[in-house]
């Protein structure tokens, strides 16, 4: 017993001193506070200890728009209390009061439920005099609300992505619901959990909250709420949106005071696990003084991302830690850029995975996804540096090329991968980022094919133009499961790296660029000199994946011939520049449908004046069912719109006698859809298909020019049975020549 109150003899002794919020909490290790010590700690940690009396500046006049609103929500949060009647008259005076100034003191306007009085309850419970209450709120709100907990707010993307990154399954229930966070956590993030938990859990709560000095905490005591009643949430699954999402706000009420601790330690875990330039590069985007009117935070950064961030700092500093901590994030680094890319310049640490292959070589894509989960495990086996659980994907940086990095990163998404991330810049930044020190930490990097040093190809470049420049030196890319094994070659080589390798590698692995660059140097030099005879199995695999079943050995050159992106079956349009057409993309023949061979016969027009050209349609609000019942709708589709960047919108294709009509349906407004397509038919010049994804639909607009088709807009769409759309848009097309 003697012992056990010791901490709180050094404790006192402390907060005597002018002790730091790192010695509070050194001295309490999560221990709940007795509360004659509780507001001397809370003023340290807040850093209020000495701040001033700023109510002093009150005028006392409370003259506000929205002073009724205000004083209304006061009395009403009082009244539930239970205080004596001559207490209440002096509790919500206080309440309004301090309200009040700080509407006026911050520029700010104070609407119903957006959670400033309930924060309070816990500081009212405290006693305090009027400043020091003040003060500690206004500390509170800066320091640990984020910005702009308002509806689709970037709080709420943020926090969406970390749930995908930790527990994708969890996520995709909620997304299919149509369930965002903002639905169920906006009381969480504004009050601090003030307003679901009892006090005494909010106390103890706060207690350990402040002495972590992390205001992103908030966004890990969440998630654990979340994945703590996964099971149930997981029941739910058939009920409706509306029971859910009452069952998601109250989770945080079977919180108990005894709970707090492994509560909070849990928040730790994942915060550990989850990479630390996410949270660092959005502490100044969401946290920080409270002011203006909007409290909206600036730059959406995370609005559309497909999957969590990862900064190249990061990625490269995680690479050359020597000794981390074993609960640290160790990313394991896959190379999605196309394979003459890639031969031009890597990491030594990055698996390579074509992304072209996933919808011209589906089969070689599987094999080399299974070659990829391998490596990674005899990696991670190996204690390697270039081996860890958090998949990290890579692009090139250019946007045209990365839209199909990010079909491969959804892929593996929707099959409910944890810890999956995406290199922000892709290639372009880790290019940057070594500078003058790329041929050393650089593998097979060479100056004359790399697009990033070569400035012609950078500014001409693009998945066909990238193939161009190469032609030279790149003769075809190998087809099938060789394509896979021969892009993977030079990378697999990290995959079971020896501990005894690391001892090339000293210094602490952290420190300024310039070190982590020198150790990476040495890293990626004992990655380049590791056993071939590691290697070449990890590539046997790659190519034989089955070549341990009896039976079922593959030698990899009887397979079918595939198509390479350098072929070319001559030029499509010289001499025969038809209005529409319909066939395969990237110069694949093979028609799609009977109508293909009766758009031969479509007469050929002049460039179409202004009414003809496509008219991407007013950005309109409509009714979805209202829409599809329309009178001039011969049929809609339902399928997905798809960007260039690789993001995919639910949407509906409607076709009309003149035509052909998109609408994006409003995550948050039910039934609800944005017109964002609205094009005549007749400017349709050519409708293609990927020959390996025939659901992948482009359509094309233009008009012929002489011995040329001009393409001056296209849109891409994944639709079912794809055929029938454009077996119908081709004989409406053809009706109206």
């Amino acid at each position: 017993m003697e012992d056990g109150g010791l901490w709180l003899i050094e404790l006192e002794s402390a907060l005597q001193d002018d002790c730091t919020v790192d010695d509070i909490y050194a001295i309490c290790h999560g221990k709940a506070l007795p509360e004659a010590l509780r507001l001397d700690v809370w003023q340290v940690c807040l850093g209020v200890r000495n701040k001033t009396d700023q109510l002093a500046q009150f005028n006392e006049i409370y003259d506000l728009p929205f002073q009724a609103q205000l004083r209304s929500d006061c009395e009403e949060f009082v009244s539930k209390l239970g205080n004596e009647d001559e207490d209440k008259v002096s509790v919500v005076c206080d309440l309004e009061s301090i309200l009040t100034f700080y509407c006026k003191n911050r520029n700010l306007v104070y609407e119903a439920n957006n959670g400033w009085v309930e924060l309070m309850l816990p500081l009212l419970s405290l006693k305090l005099i009027r400043s020091d209450t003040y003060n500690l709120f206004e500390a509170i709100r800066d320091t640990y609300i984020p910005k702009g907990c308002t509806k689709n707010g970037t709080v709420f993307n943020v926090f969406r992505l970390l749930l995908l990154y930790h527990d994708p399954e969890l996520c995709t229930i909620l997304d299919t619901k149509r369930i965002t966070p903002d639905c169920y956590a906006m009381g969480w993030f504004q009050t601090l959990f003030a307003s679901t938990c009892t006090l005494p859990v909010v106390l103890s709560m706060w207690d350990l909250y402040f002495q972590q000095s992390d205001p992103f905490l908030v966004f890990f005591l969440s998630l654990i709420v979340l994945i703590n009643q996964r099971d149930q949430i997981l029941t739910m699954k058939g009920s409706s949106k509306e029971e859910l999402i009452s069952f998601l706000v109250n989770m945080p009420c079977n919180i108990e005071a005894d709970d707090v601790l492994d509560f909070c330690s849990l928040a730790q875990y994942y915060s550990v696990k989850t990479p630390a330039s996410f949270k660092r590069d959005l502490l100044q985007v969401l946290f920080g003084a409270q002011r203006g009117t909007s409290g909206k935070p600036e730059g959406s950064v995370v609005s559309q991302a497909l999957c969590l961030p990862v900064s190249v700092n990061e990625l490269i500093e995680n690479a050359s830690l020597i000794n981390p901590h074993p609960e640290a994030v160790r990313f394991f680094l896959v190379d999605c850029r196309p394979a003459e890319q890639y031969n031009s310049g890597h990491l030594s640490t990055a698996f390579h995975l074509d992304s072209n292959l996933m919808l011209q070589e589906p089969e070689a894509f599987q094999t080399a996804v299974q070659g990829l989960l391998r490596s990674q495990r005899n990696a991670i086996d190996a204690n390697s540096n270039a081996g860890g659980e958090h998949l990290c994907f890579l692009g090139s940086g250019r946007l045209e090329e990365d839209q199909y990095t990010h079909m491969v990163v959804a892929s593996f998404l929707q099959k409910n991968t944890k810890y999956v991330s995406l290199l922000t810049g892709g290639y372009e930044a880790i290019h940057e980022y070594f500078g003058e020190s790329m041929v050393d930490c650089l593998e097979d990097h060479d100056p004359l094919k790399c697009l990033l040093c070569n400035k012609e190809q950078l500014r001409y470049g693009g998945p066909k133009g990238s193939g161009n420049n190469n032609n030279n030196s790149q003769k075809s890319l190998p087809s099938g499961a060789n394509s896979a094994s021969s892009s993977a070659t030079n990378s697999l080589k990290r995959a079971t790296q020896r501990s005894g390798s690391h001892s090339t590698a000293n210094g602490n692995g952290g420190g300024d660029r310039k070190s982590t660059i020198d150790l990476f140097s040495k890293l990626s030099l004992a990655m380049k000199t590791k056993s071939a005879e590691v290697k070449e199995k990890l590539i046997d695999y790659i190519s034989n994946p089955n070549a341990t079943e009896p039976g079922t050995s593959r030698t990899g050159n009887g397979g079918e011939k595939h198509v390479s992106r350098n072929d070319r079956n001559g030029k499509r349009y010289r001499n025969v520049p038809p209005v529409f057409s319909i066939g395969e993309d990237h110069e694949d023949d093979d028609e799609l449908n009977s109508a293909a061979s009766e758009s031969s016969s479509v007469a050929r027009g002049s460039k179409p004046n202004s009414s003809q050209k496509a008219d991407p349609g007013a950005e309109e609000i409509v009714s979805i069912q209202s829409f599809l019942k329309g009178p001039d709708v011969i049929r809609y589709f339902k399928c997905q719109e798809v960007h260039l960047n690789g993001y995919m919108y639910d949407s509906y294709l409607l076709v009309t006698a003149t035509h052909m009509i998109v609408l994006r349906e409003l995550e948050t407004q039910r039934d609800r859809a944005r017109i964002i397509v609205r094009r005549l038919l007749q400017s349709i010049v050519k409708i293609t298909a990927k020959k390996r994804h025939r659901d992948l639909i482009t359509f094309k607009y233009g008009y012929p020019e002489e011995e040329n088709l001009v393409i001056t807009d296209m849109d891409r769409f994944l639709i079912p049975n794809a055929s029938e759309v454009t077996d119908l848009i081709s004989r409406h097309i053809i009706k109206q020549t």
